[in-house]
């Protein structure tokens, strides 16, 4: 992409990126209420946006990964992913440093580890950027070949910043599970404050509330967790970017009209996003391609070792008895089994703050595999039969893109199409 059109980019998406829905906004007139208590609280999505756009303008004047042989442009990003673990890896042992009670003076042991961390931040700065510009063009290069562009370009250009993200205050009615609100806050946000803020909520509006971290969102330039994690990384991008994709076509202009769009939305996200993610990986870096998983055992008559635990079996099972007591009217009972299912996922190994209505209401959206949060949702069922169904994912993201409601995607389907 040539300097003026990136300028020429900028003006026209820089107002409505931050306007359109995506996968952490809602509607600014439906949030007044939860605002009383957020404001002081919430993320500055202008002064952020201004900043990536300032960065991505730097990166296009320049051109650099567009002269790199494909090789360097590689290791560039593979050197990037080992920096953050590095960084990771520092700052675990900066933690233990300061939590240690036999260290007497943490500060002086800590001393040549800031150094240390501080350097590798450095580096993360200068190298980043240079990265993003590779995982950009490698996306780019493979939504083109799934047919995917417009003229052989990605609309809108494939642009994300690696960044702290902004956690999300996701609110629910009590009887129901239905998210409502969708606020972003600041990143990082202390444990002590998300349950302070939910608590003041909750109490004051008597509805469920939940402060969640999100892995990306879908402004302009996405916004992408920082992560050591390659398959994990070109997923996410690909995912957010499939929302800009998204954004400017019905489903998505139509993003927070119903919880089922909302739904439809990520669904189709999440699944265009693994294709896309693993197509990258594929095609640059084959050997950090993850292992299938292994063969199932063979059927025999012989007595087997019972099955590991199943998170995904067991949360749908939670998700389906919470519809059936809501359902019934049985609120304070509903409550108190998902308390009772927090502490028996605590029990085999998964740390769960807080199981109430809004974590079903944000989790239960990303319907991509069966089972899990969604419970028996049918809108993610729909979704994965029309992308079964559909000879390509480019015929799958043309057809669904286009769609305005649950209605259309139900008659489709029935229809096999």
């Amino acid at each position: 992409m040539t300097f003026g059109r990136l300028i020429r980019l900028a003006i026209l998406v820089i107002i409505t990126a931050l306007l359109v829905p995506s996968s952490a906004l809602s509607a600014r007139d439906q949030q007044e209420r939860v605002r009383a208590f957020t404001r002081d609280l919430e993320f500055d999505y202008v002064s952020w946006t201004l900043k990536a756009w300032g960065v991505k303008i730097n990166q296009s004047a320049l051109g650099t990964s567009q002269y790199l042989p494909a090789d360097t442009r590689r290791q560039v990003v593979l050197d990037y992913l080992d920096l953050v673990r590095q960084i990771r890896q520092t700052e675990g042992e900066l933690n233990a440093i300061f939590s240690n009670p036999e260290i007497e003076d943490p500060e002086v042991a800590a001393a040549p580890v800031l150094e240390a961390l501080e350097r590798l931040n450095d580096q993360r700065n200068t190298l980043g950027p240079l990265a993003e510009s590779v995982i950009q063009s490698q996306i780019s290069a493979t939504v083109a070949e799934l047919e995917l562009t417009v003229g052989g370009q990605p609309v809108p250009a494939v642009l994300y910043r690696t960044t702290p993200l902004p956690t999300a205050l996701i609110v629910s009615p009590r009887d129901i599970i239905r998210q409502d609100k969708n606020i972003s806050l600041q990143p990082d946000l202390r444990v002590d404050l998300r349950a302070e803020l939910e608590n003041k909520v909750d109490q004051e509006l008597n509805v469920s509330s939940l402060v969640v971290d999100v892995g990306g969102i879908g402004v302009y330039p996405t916004m992408v967790m920082q992560t050591s994690n390659l398959d994990f990384m070109t997923e996410v991008v690909a995912h957010e970017w499939i929302h800009n994709f998204l954004t400017l076509r019905p489903l998505g202009m139509n993003y927070m009209s119903s919880p089922e769009l909302r739904t439809m939305n990520e669904t189709a996200a999440s699944i265009a996003g693994r294709e896309i993610g693993r197509a990258v990986l594929e095609r640059y870096y084959p050997d950090q391609v993850p292992p299938p998983p292994p063969p199932l055992p063979p059927e025999t008559s012989e007595p087997i070792t019972p099955p590991a635990f199943d998170f995904r079996a067991e949360m749908r099972e939670t998700r389906v008895t919470v519809d059936e007591l809501l359902e019934q009217g049985k609120i304070e009972e509903a409550e108190a089994y998902m308390e009772e299912r927090r502490l028996f996922f605590r029990e085999h190994g998964y740390i769960i703050r807080k199981l109430n209505q809004a974590y079903f209401a944000f989790h239960g959206a990303y319907a991509d595999q069966p089972g899990g949060a969604a419970g028996e949702d049918p809108v993610g069922a729909a979704v994965r039969q029309l992308r079964e169904n559909s000879p390509s994912l480019a015929a799958f993201l043309n057809r669904i893109s286009w769609m305005t409601s649950f209605e259309q995607l139900k008659e489709v389907v029935e229809k096999k199409g």
